[in-house]
């Protein structure tokens, strides 16, 4: 197993077990660690409530290098970093629907449309409309792919867990778990070429 396969396999182990509200995390092929399926839940009590978005696009910028790109769309500061992980991303994603970023935006036409709408405290309803139709369509994917989507805070703040569908996950996690312990033997096998006193700094 390669060293983004770890990474990528305890970000998913992390997820299953205190999962992201707001959100349903599978694998689309459970042997397959680069493939995985997001679908976000549109938070209650906003335009987006009752919306099961399986197929949105999200651009981040591990893709492009972290200098400054005019074309990128993105603010330095908006960058991915070491620091970031599917968690943070899944994170960062639904505060965009409880309050868009209008300052440096992907789609212009869409924040122009947000601002009205929030300006004139909702008396502007092309933006709002927009998303009801978008939200109204989802539903068919919901009821498609056997899932409840949550209306109500309580059912939105509920951690749901999704059992895998198989034992392949399982041997995913037993080859995670072999690879620690090689590397725990490669480790002390190296401490063991080691005299106790070559700390580098005898005298000669």
């Amino acid at each position: 197993m390669t060293s983004s396969q770890k990474a990528l396999m305890l970000e998913l182990k992390s997820l299953q077990e205190e999962p992201v509200e707001g959100f349903r995390i599978t694998l689309v092929d459970e042997s397959d660690l680069y493939n995985w399926e997001v679908a976000i839940f549109g938070p209650p009590n906003t335009l987006y409530e009752g919306g099961y978005f399986k197929n949105g696009d999200v651009c981040i910028s591990i893709l492009h290098p972290p200098v400054d790109d005019p074309q990128s769309g993105e603010l330095p500061s908006e960058r991915w970093n070491p620091t970031q992980n599917v968690r943070t991303i899944l994170l960062s994603v639904i505060s965009l629907l409880n309050e868009p970023n209008t300052f440096s935006p992907a789609n212009v036409d869409a924040s122009v449309m947000f601002r009205k709408w929030r300006d004139s405290k909702g008396k502007d309803k092309e933006y709002a409309e927009i998303i009801r139709k978008q939200v109204s369509a989802t539903k068919a994917e919901a009821e498609k792919d056997g899932v409840k989507v949550p209306t109500t805070l309580a059912e939105y703040c509920i951690k749901t867990k999704v059992p895998s569908n198989d034992n392949s996950s399982d041997l995913l996690y037993d080859d995670l778990y072999d690879d620690d312990i090689d590397d725990e033997d490669e480790e002390e096998e190296d401490a063991d070429c080691y005299d106790d006193d070559d700390s580098g700094n005898e005298e000669s």
